[in-house]
């Protein structure tokens, strides 16, 4: 702890500190009545032990009147940025003192109320004036009683300065202490408050990078659509179309005709059946019924199943839920690194890793297959670019790791975006980020 002395600060936490652990408002308000609480316990305890006459009482409650005005004035109703102000505190500590030493003088009962005139002193400024402060009220609170400070310094001088020395270095220091406490909890809780301030624009500025490459994706879909619709359905309908003219042309020849109508119910099925893929692949549905961890599991058993490929999955990390969209582009990149698998490893096992880390999620997939030697461009033979647009559009990295004989890694590290918060009246979601239509895995090049 720093506890370096910076003179121009008061020994006593500032009225205005914000202290995280909410002590500060509960030590202010005990500051403001404990000087009231002090006043009305000497005079009680005066009354009912002093054995003074009517005479004496009259002056001295004019003495205490005027005492609790003055407290009621610069301390119980004085606002907290007046009492911080220097002169202010200085003038509060001046008629605390000179007040409080008149009673004293009167019936040293009073000295209960004089303990408040350590706590006024520690409000001086700079730091200096405050340790001056506590040796003049040390000084007076231990000799009025004692005949005064002139006669008490003159009869036992080492006793009454090495009391007034102890006593100022304890008071003053357990303030210092305690003003280094409240300053560094002041600088914690701006800490805080900043670190929360950063840690929402972060969130909002990913979202917005989210919805940003959304807007980029769509594009890239209907460009994907366009392409499939081309590559596929048009030409299975020209397929058709053709096969349909010919059988026409062949209805004299019952052979070839039912030969013409075979092909165009074949390539009808076909396209029934590619259409059927491309809206299936439009939405990832295993999403809809179960977590990420969940999803991929269920994924890769039913890989392992079709393909005779066992297929180890684990999950790291405390599991959360992810922004739709991230989940949705962690389950593509398992579906398309699978399917390459597939189609080109021809590997013996396959192991899953899905990892939740603080700030970011990342899967792993690996083989022990055939592997390739990446180079510059992205790999003949595999469908590594959809992954990489896939993973890159929302701030992520796509690591790829193999070597011929050595199977593959593949690494997909993405933010680990929270979902958007839900609206309580309606129960849907409030996002900048409409629901994703993440693109299917893209065939081999």
């Amino acid at each position: 702890m720093n506890l370096d002395i910076d003179w121009s600060r008061s020994l006593w936490p500032p009225l205005t500190t914000k202290a995280p652990g909410g002590w500060q408002p509960w030590l202010n308000r005990v500051e403001r009545f404990l000087p009231g609480v002090l006043l009305a316990v000497a005079t009680a305890v005066s009354l009912g032990f002093g054995g003074h006459d009517g005479r004496w009482w009259a002056a001295t409650g004019a003495l205490v009147a005027a005492t609790a005005l003055w407290l009621l004035g610069t301390v119980v109703l004085a606002p907290p940025r007046l009492r911080e102000q220097p002169a202010f505190a200085l003038l509060t500590f001046l008629g605390v003192l000179g007040l409080g030493s008149v009673l004293e003088v009167r019936d040293v009962t009073f000295v209960v109320f004089m303990i408040f005139a350590f706590l006024a002193a520690m409000r001086l400024r700079p730091t200096w004036l405050a340790f001056a402060g506590l040796a003049v009220t040390s000084l007076l609170i231990n000799t009025l009683g004692n005949g005064g400070p002139v006669h008490a310094l003159r009869e036992n001088p080492g006793v009454w300065i090495t009391i007034i020395i102890v006593q100022t270095a304890a008071i003053g220091g357990g303030g210092l202490l305690s003003a280094a406490v409240a300053r560094q909890s002041e600088e914690r809780r701006r800490m805080l408050d900043e670190l929360a301030a950063a840690q929402a624009e972060n969130e909002g500025l990913q979202r917005q990078l989210l919805s940003q490459a959304r807007e980029a994706g769509v594009l890239d879909e209907r460009q994907r659509l366009a392409q499939e619709i081309h590559d596929t359905l048009a030409q299975g309908f020209t397929g058709i179309i053709t096969q349909l003219e010919a059988a026409e042309l062949a209805k004299d020849e019952p052979a070839e005709w039912q030969r013409h109508l075979a092909s165009a119910t074949a390539l009808a099925r076909e396209n029934l059946t590619a259409a059927r893929r491309s809206v299936r692949a439009l939405h990832p549905e295993p999403l809809d019924v179960a977590t990420l961890p969940d999803a991929l599991a269920g994924v890769a058993a039913r890989w392992s199943e079709r393909t005779r490929v066992p297929t180890a999955v684990t999950t790291t990390g405390e599991h959360r839920r992810l922004h739709q969209e991230i989940e949705a582009t962690l389950l593509r990149v398992t579906q398309e690194a699978l399917s390459n698998v597939d189609r080109h490893a021809a590997a013996h096992r396959v192991a899953l890793t899905l990892s939740y880390m603080d700030g970011e999620v990342t899967l792993d997939v690996r083989d022990d297959g055939a592997g390739f030697t990446p180079g510059p461009g992205p790999g003949p033979g595999f469908g590594l670019p959809g992954m990489r647009r896939r993973v890159e559009r929302l701030a992520g990295t796509l690591h790829v790791e193999s070597e011929p004989g050595g199977g593959t890694a593949i690494s997909a590290v993405l933010p680990a975006v929270p979902p958007p918060p839900e609206d309580p009246t309606s129960g849907t979601t409030n996002s900048a980020v409409p629901p994703a239509i993440p693109p299917p895995p893209e065939d081999a090049a």
